[in-house]
């Protein structure tokens, strides 16, 4: 194999081989499925989400998404939890255990010793025929025909199905909790996706320094105030309420038109019917408006008096794009 077409056609065969693989999994959800998602609403206690191999891999991520969705979770190798690990396990939680085949070493080991000491565990597996799913009291299924790797050995399909079930299994939960984007953003206050939840105007607003000018205000000291507070416009206000607005490119224009600038004011350039958002609204519906009106900056209003601007680049820099 030595040519792009080559390639293309190899990964094209391996998505279109996965999905078929994913998709036939919704035939595999049954009543286990149900009761194993509500044995996990109702618990007391934490998910301990076990496995060995690529399986563990597979239990991390769900362990994640559990966790970032109003579900307690914890990551238990199955290797080390024959080696003191097991302590993890508290009296009220919920152990699921991963394994492809259900029928390594490690799983024929741990299983027993979960039992032993009650816990309700949930196998997802492949194989419910296995030593996994003889002794679960619930089984995910998540057979897979095939691996599609062309030796069908190494791990591909079957992690990809273990990562859907806990995909679901983490949707189930999470609805059923009536969990919400304000939910959501408590459990992710950093980085871009956060701060699109929880990001308001005011608090970008806030930080910047506020440009504003009368009407009667003459042109020079109109570009001092513009060229000052550095956000490249300035909004036109009387008695705090905001009647206009002046951009950079208004003065640009401005500097095409008038052949005497002397006895030029604010009201003279200033647009009359400029786009405001409102303090408490989100920084996105910002970023929208910004989008959907191809201007760089936004006033912002407080009970209907002006308060500030909020520019394109501070989005920017606040990981909102």
């Amino acid at each position: 194999m030595n040519n792009k077409h080559s390639i293309i056609k190899i990964a094209k065969e391996t998505i279109e081989a996965e999905s078929q693989a994913i998709l036939n999994l919704s035939n595999l959800v049954d009543s286990d499925f149900a009761e194993a998602v509500e044995l996990i609403y109702h618990s007391k206690g934490r998910v301990i989400i076990t496995g060995i191999g690529k399986s563990a891999i597979i239990a991390s991520k769900i362990v994640a998404s559990l966790n970032s969705t109003g579900t307690p979770a914890v990551f238990m190798h199955a290797a080390d939890a024959i080696h003191g690990d097991l302590g993890l396990i508290l009296k009220e939680d919920v152990v699921i255990c991963i394994s492809k085949s259900g029928n390594t070493p490690e799983i024929k080991v741990l299983v027993p010793l979960i039992k032993r000491v009650n816990n309700k565990m949930i196998a997802i597996t492949g194989n419910k025929d296995s030593f996994l799913g003889q002794h679960a009291d619930y089984i995910l299924n998540a057979y897979v025909d095939k691996e599609v790797c062309p030796n069908n050995l190494a791990p591909t399909t079957s992690t990809t199905a273990q990562l859907v079930i806990g995909d679901a299994l983490t949707v189930c939960l999470l609805e059923l909790r009536g969990f919400t984007s304000n939910d959501f953003a408590k459990f992710h206050p950093g980085g871009a996706l956060g701060k699109k939840l929880y990001l308001r105007v005011q608090d970008i607003s806030s930080v910047n320094k506020k440009p504003k000018v009368e009407a009667s205000t003459n042109i020079k000291d109109v570009i001092i105030e513009i060229t000052e507070k550095m956000l490249g416009v300035t909004a036109v206000v009387e008695n705090d309420k905001i009647i206009g607005i002046i951009t950079d490119g208004d003065l640009r224009r401005m500097l095409t038109k008038a052949n005497n600038f002397d006895t030029l004011t604010a009201r003279d350039i200033m647009g009359t019917n400029p786009k405001r958002i409102d303090a408490s609204a989100m920084a996105i519906d910002a970023l929208e408006l910004m989008e959907a009106n191809e201007i760089s900056q936004i006033l912002v209003e407080d009970n209907g008096n002006y308060a500030g601007v909020v520019h394109l680049h501070d989005l920017i820099k606040e990981g909102i794009i």
